[in-house]
């Protein structure tokens, strides 16, 4: 009894630390199982409200994508929509637009066709006149030709007129230009154009007869003689010419003229002369 007692006694206090750490482990354990259970608990309700917020943000993420998807599809209805009325448009346009053409081109058809018709219309109408003007030109020429046969004629009639007809020296000595002694050669000498000639028949008066610028008195005739007296008046002055002849140049000067004035009496009558006067074409002051 005293070994046990002395071995409880011995042995008893060295027992004592271990069970109280047995206890002190048991304790840990229990309350780190404590610990354990909260923070599970904790995190339970944690995921809890975690889990309900996140399916009320995916209601609402849902609900949005929803009325997105719907209001897309609006969108793209109403796109498709528009499209085909446009496309619908451009393929009334374009019908209209090649209405339009196709009625232009016929415009433009008709209207080249009427272009050519009057085209052939003016050309056939040109032939026509022009084989009319062929016509006229071929009678024309033959015109001309018989034309230049008369002038020809004509000309060697002339020649032979103006061959006929006399040089004389005038009454004051200068060489007359030619002379004409009847109204064939008048005519002949107003063709040759060198003078201007006027035709007279001045009677025996009182009062003086007007040719041309000048004045003229018949003084005397002698039809039997062929002679005749007269008096000129030109530029205030008067010139007497006696006893003159037909057919010769009776000469006196003008004022304004360098050749001298002539006059021609052809007939002598009892009563009168006739006869012409030939005025120069130029008209100059005399040196």
């Amino acid at each position: 009894m005293n070994d046990m007692n002395d071995n409880e006694l011995r042995y008893g206090p060295q027992k004592s630390p271990m069970f109280a750490g047995l206890v002190t482990v048991a304790l840990l354990l229990f309350a780190c199982n404590v610990y354990l259970f909260w923070r599970v608990q904790r995190l339970e309700t944690t995921t809890s409200q975690w889990t309900s917020a996140t399916s009320q943000q995916m209601a609402a993420l849902r609900g949005a994508v929803s009325e997105s998807d719907s209001a897309q599809v609006k969108k793209l209805d109403t796109l498709e929509r528009e499209l085909e009325e446009a496309r619908h448009q451009a393929d009334s346009t374009a019908g209209q637009a090649k209405i339009d053409a196709q009625r232009h081109a016929e415009q433009l058809a008709k209207r080249l066709a009427e272009a050519q018709k009057q085209q052939q219309q003016e050309l056939t109408e040109i032939q026509q006149n022009a084989a009319t003007a062929n016509t006229k030109i071929e009678g024309v020429s033959s015109d001309v030709a018989a034309t230049k046969s008369d002038v020809a004629a004509t000309k060697t009639q002339l020649d032979t007129a103006v061959a006929d007809l006399k040089r004389v020296t005038g009454d004051m000595g200068v060489l007359s230009g030619r002379i004409a002694t009847n109204g064939q050669e008048l005519a002949t000498l107003r063709t040759l154009g060198e003078r201007n000639y006027f035709e007279f028949t001045v009677t025996k008066s009182k009062l003086p007869h007007k040719v041309a610028n000048v004045q003229i008195w018949v003084k005397k005739t002698d039809p039997k003689r062929s002679r005749f007296t007269i008096a000129v008046l030109a530029d205030d002055k008067t010139v007497e010419k006696r006893d003159r002849t037909i057919n010769e140049p009776v000469q006196f000067y003008v004022s304004k003229a360098r050749q001298p004035y002539e006059l021609v009496v052809n007939q002598v009558t009892k009563d009168g002369i006739t006869g012409y006067l030939a005025e120069p074409k130029v008209e100059m002051a005399r040196n």
